[in-house]
């Protein structure tokens, strides 16, 4: 028997259960479908089911459920939507799934003040269609409609973060129920304050290893007056990544910048039933006042054409836009039609902008060497990119294949000063690179965990191996 099959074996899980459903009644369930459900994300990880799923639709249900788990040294898994891409919500060692998408109500909205308070469930597109009607909208957008409190807990980002940053950068201020029970408020609403640990920070990011977030206060922003959306291909990877960075480097706030190689552009092309050239092609978006969109247009045209990017197609209503950034979006599930049956490896990395270049030109070189299928797609313009492998998780080879390549790319964007993940995180997928990257920085956050977590009870075997 394993360490982790004995820890598992060891703990009374009947009283646990009996202790939930007296508390819970229906809202507990152990039926198999719902753990399944419960124990897998959108990657290409074993499922690895709970022992029995809690929906809470309170801080209070939270705290119950946290306490208990506590009393029993039991794991505590907590679930928004399950779209994570590093196996986060995996039972490795078995216990309990917290769900909290129920808890999806949008507490407050200060529109003089330009930030809401929401429960941890609420998801992205809900709070913007709440916000509809107030001129304000909530800027970061990983594809997936994601839950809020599960954004910031893996510290998401997407295609705006080039101009409106990260849940790092958006988060004000976080309620969390620790792993002892207690509610923490890590911060008040002032935008600025230097009182004390970033208390905020430290849980933006933590993948539900220190504690679980049950409200998320955020930052707004007023809907732009005009917005521009245009797709143009280049002769060359190079040509795309180089008008970027020019793009970058000239000041454009530019809102949207998004990089997709010619495999990508096929598989978008026959998802979307679109005609766009199989070519490495950008995707951009401009946000501002009218004059302001078409100066940074302008701008943006003149650096693409001196690389070879001249057939712009321009998208300027919304219909026209949400047809492009639909495509774009759905890029991970347009490569998995390429090859049906198949599993995706999604992986991602990010490097300072002016290595991007390189980055993308060398993976791109081991991809073209490969016998996988894969796709390139990125955030290009804070140097973020990913990489879809499409794999049978049946053969070996291919999943050899598939880890090589990775640790390739990865320990190639660490040797350019990047980061192992720009958006990912690490869950267990990749808590090896995280040692690479970070080193005696990795002991300071085990300490960090055994302080806040000292029974290991909070998503165990994610981010730092204790």
């Amino acid at each position: 028997m394993t360490v982790v099959a004995a820890r598992r074996a060891n703990r009374d899980i009947d009283a646990v259960l009996a202790a939930l459903r007296a508390r819970f009644g229906e809202r507990l369930t152990t039926a198999t479908s719902v753990l399944e459900q419960h124990g897998r994300d959108e990657s290409y990880h074993t499922t690895a089911p709970p022992d029995a799923v809690v929906y809470a639709e309170s801080t209070d249900d939270v705290v119950a459920v946290v306490k208990l788990c506590r009393d029993y040294k039991m794991p505590l898994i907590p679930y928004g939507t399950g779209t994570s891409l590093e196996g986060h919500v995996a039972a490795l060692e078995g216990g309990i799934c917290l769900d909290v998408s129920r808890m999806n109500k949008v507490l407050r909205v200060s529109p003089d003040d330009l930030d809401c308070t929401v429960e941890c469930g609420v998801t992205r597109k809900q709070l913007n269609d709440y916000l509809r009607d107030t001129g304000l909208f909530f800027p970061i957008d990983p594809g997936a409609d994601a839950s809020l409190g599960g954004m910031a807990a893996t510290r998401a980002s997407g295609t705006n973060a080039v101009r409106y940053g990260t849940m790092r950068d958006n988060v004000l201020s976080l309620e969390v129920v620790t792993a002892d029970g207690r509610v923490v408020r890590t911060a008040r609403r002032a935008r600025k304050s230097s009182a004390g640990y970033d208390l905020t920070r430290l849980f933006v990011g933590s993948e539900g290893t220190l504690g679980v977030i049950t409200q998320v206060t955020l930052r707004l922003y007023g809907i732009p007056e005009a917005v521009l959306a245009a797709v143009c291909p280049f002769p060359s990877f190079t040509a795309a990544v180089d008008t970027v960075v020019a793009t970058i480097q000239s000041g454009v706030p530019i809102g949207r910048v998004e990089f997709v190689d010619p495999f990508a552009m096929r598989a978008v092309n026959a998802w979307g039933k679109l005609d766009y050239p199989i070519a490495p092609t950008l995707f951009f978006e401009f946000h501002g006042t009218k004059n302001g969109v078409d100066e940074q247009a302008a701008i943006v045209k003149e650096l693409a054409a001196a690389q070879g990017g001249t057939e712009f197609q321009w998208a300027a209503s919304a219909e026209e836009r949400n047809k492009l950034w639909h495509a774009r979006h759905n890029a991970h599930y347009a490569l998995m039609a390429m090859r049906p049956g198949c599993r995706a490896w999604p992986t991602d990395v990010c490097v300072p902008i002016s290595r991007l270049a390189q980055c993308i030109g060398e993976t791109e070189a081991d991809l073209k060497a490969s016998p996988l299928m894969s796709g390139i797609v990125g955030h290009v313009g804070d140097g973020n990119f990913h990489v879809d492998f499409l794999i049978d998780p049946a053969k070996p080879e291919e999943m050899a294949e598939a880890r090589r390549l990775n640790e390739r790319m990865v320990m190639r964007a660490l040797a350019m000063d990047g980061t192992c993940t720009g958006e990912h995180g690490v869950g267990y997928g990749k808590m090896d690179f995280l040692t690479a990257e970070h080193g005696e920085g990795v002991a300071l956050m085990r300490t960090l965990k055994q302080a806040l977590d000292p029974d290991n009870i909070m998503n165990p075997g994610k981010v730092v191996r204790v």
